[in-house]
């Protein structure tokens, strides 16, 4: 019976579980990235969050058809590093991924905008989003690293390349605009790609996320 109530609660929110999702996958990389497998274990989940994705976006008015193609040169090449060990692949299997991750987020923007009722998904659908937008850039930020090695620079072993956990909690701190840490883009074309991940979140935030709790705070007739 719990079971049965766990699989229609997702099946009502599936933007909490893509959230959830996410959110695991933030506290499970800094531990696979140091192993062996590390890297077939991050493009395994990466799958995993795809279909969390897709299955998000039949929800919204966003095409499933579109993310589902999508999708499909993602795990092509997510499953050919996996089996082949071809690292060279990662940044065309991130550009895509990026593109993927904004199209879901601006489905779900969509999604929040359409009606004046705000539901509980929605309010999942908000903070699914925002860490959508946050593993978009990411995303980006690794491509950038790929073309122009040593665009990103941190106070460990800062001539290394900076992990994609490292990338993540810089795209969290310019989504949020809490300050930028110990992450640095060093280069002119890191610098502007941070420059607009900093204008998208803030807009994020003052015409998204301001109006869902308007709507809340509103009494209801």
């Amino acid at each position: 019976m719990r079971l049965l109530r766990l699989i229609v609660h997702t099946r009502r929110h599936p933007s909490a579980i893509l959230l959830l999702a996410q959110l695991l996958g933030m506290v499970l990389y800094p531990f696979l990235e140091g192993t062996r497998y590390g890297h077939v274990a991050f493009n395994a989940f990466g799958i995993v969050v795809l279909a969390f994705t897709i299955r998000m976006v039949r929800r919204t008015p966003g095409h499933t058809w579109f993310s589902v193609a999508m999708s499909i040169p993602i795990i092509v090449l997510l499953s050919a590093q996996i089996l082949f060990d071809l690292p060279y692949l990662q940044p065309w299997s991130s550009g895509l991924e990026a593109l993927f991750y904004f199209y879901a987020a601006a489905s779900l923007i969509a999604y929040m905008l359409e009606d004046r009722r705000v539901t509980t998904d929605e309010l999942f659908a908000a903070g699914a989003t925002f860490t959508l937008l946050a593993w978009g850039f990411t995303h980006l930020y690794l491509v950038v690293q790929a073309l122009a090695p040593g665009s990103f620079a941190a106070a460990v072993n800062p001539e290394l390349a900076r992990s994609w956990t490292e990338l993540n909690y810089l795209s969290f701190a310019l989504l949020s605009s809490t300050g930028i840490g110990d992450v640095i883009p060093l280069t002119v074309h890191a610098r502007s790609l941070a420059s607009i991940e900093m204008f998208v979140g803030l807009m994020y935030l003052a015409a998204v996320v301001a109006r869902l709790i308007g709507l809340t705070m509103q009494p209801h007739k």
